[in-house]
């Protein structure tokens, strides 16, 4: 059986009210690709996009992602999905764009809830500490907001992802989730009122999904071994990686290139180890790249430390490849009920991870993707 492609979407790239209040009027985040310089012999920056600096809340942008997606086996977007105290951020790439393209419906969609703490890396400035723009420990009151929000307005449309007819619905950080909610049980308690909601919605449940790590990357994000616990006493019911640095000592990696084959072997035995601990199914994540480098000031120093200083691992899509058909010969071997491959990114531009088109590789990992899966 063929596995489910679904590739993470990072939606910073149209314009925001909440960024043109921190950073500027007009500010996306094309801004820090466009200012990128290489930081060391050899390295690939800036990257330049082989379509040009879009604005992703265009429908007709969207709609030719849409297009470009379904033609090389991508079968649905995972939208990066920010909701704070106050409501949304970054929604107008799915609400406008995706949601506004007149073949919207050739690719599925479902929500990654991003939860994590929101910092100031646009750019980093090298200080001790990068400054809190947004808490995404959300609390009681504002999780039962979001997930109304998201039943009324995203499950039922006729794209959304579902498994036996249950939405989708993927949560990034566990610790972040429950430190926000006040404990285990409390969070549990929360995933028992949206599984409620969305039954009362009309639906025959929620398919729950959660994102595991033992490395964090992002400032203030918690790394934890309890995370294998947290998704069977929150009853989860899948598991997904988002991106490789999440398995990986990224500290004791050469600097500032690293080992690509390396990075890849870490994340894959985790999976290994995931998939043999968990009581449901565990679906393996392939990785474009990993370069944050845009995110820092180019006017400092490049030296090891947290994100966004640290190593490079940027691969062609020939080695891509050979990590695609790992990932399918992990689905063969672990035969989950539901196969999915979840691939980090169709546009993470600043952090080096991208399928769409740039001017070295042009289509060559899409290619990649379509050679050996094939599409629906």
């Amino acid at each position: 059986m063929r596995p489910t492609v679904l590739a993470y979407y990072f939606p910073d790239w149209h314009r925001d009210p909440r960024n043109a209040a921190w950073f500027g009027h007009g500010w996306t985040e094309w801004e820090l690709l466009k200012a990128a310089r290489p930081r060391f012999e050899g390295h690939r920056q800036p990257r330049t996009p082989l379509l040009g600096y879009r604005d992703e809340s265009d429908p007709a942008v969207a709609a030719s992602d849409i297009d470009l997606a379904a033609a090389h086996g991508i079968d649905g977007f995972l939208f990066d999905y920010y909701w704070y105290d106050d409501g949304p951020y970054l929604s107008g790439a799915l609400d406008d764009g995706f949601l506004g393209a007149a073949n919207s419906s050739r690719l599925r969609f479902a929500l990654m809830w991003a939860n994590h703490q929101l910092v100031d890396i646009f750019p980093d400035r090298g200080g001790s500490a990068p400054g809190l723009l947004k808490d995404g420990a959300l609390d009681r009151r504002s999780f039962e907001a979001m997930a109304a929000y998201v039943i009324e307005r995203y499950f039922s449309r006729p794209n959304y992802l579902t498994v036996d007819g249950r939405p989708w619905f993927t949560v990034y950080d566990l610790a972040n989730f429950i430190d926000g909610l006040g404990g285990v049980e409390a969070a549990r308690d929360a995933i028992d009122w949206f599984r409620e909601r969305v039954r009362s919605a009309g639906f025959p449940g929620l398919h729950l999904d959660a994102v595991l790590w033992s490395s964090a990357v992002i400032p203030t994000s918690a790394e934890s071994p309890l995370v294998v616990d947290w998704v069977r006493a929150l009853g989860f019911d899948s598991g997904t990686s988002y991106v490789w640095v999440h398995h990986h000592d990224v500290g004791g990696s050469s600097f500032p290139e690293a080992s690509v084959a390396e990075l890849r072997e870490s994340a894959f035995a985790e999976y290994e180890r995931y998939a043999g601990l968990l009581d449901v199914d565990f679906h393996p994540n392939v990785t474009v790249g990993w370069d944050p480098s845009p995110r820092t000031d180019q006017s400092l120093e490049y030296v090891a430390g947290r994100y966004p200083w640290t190593s490079v691992w940027d691969q062609g899509p020939d080695e891509f490849a050979v990590a695609v058909r790992q990932a399918v010969d992990f689905v063969e071997r672990w035969k989950p009920r539901y196969p999915v491959i979840t691939v980090n990114a169709w546009n993470e531009w600043t952090e080096g991870s991208y399928l769409l088109p740039e001017t070295t590789h042009r289509l060559g990992y899409l290619e990649a993707i379509r050679d050996i899966l094939g599409t629906h």
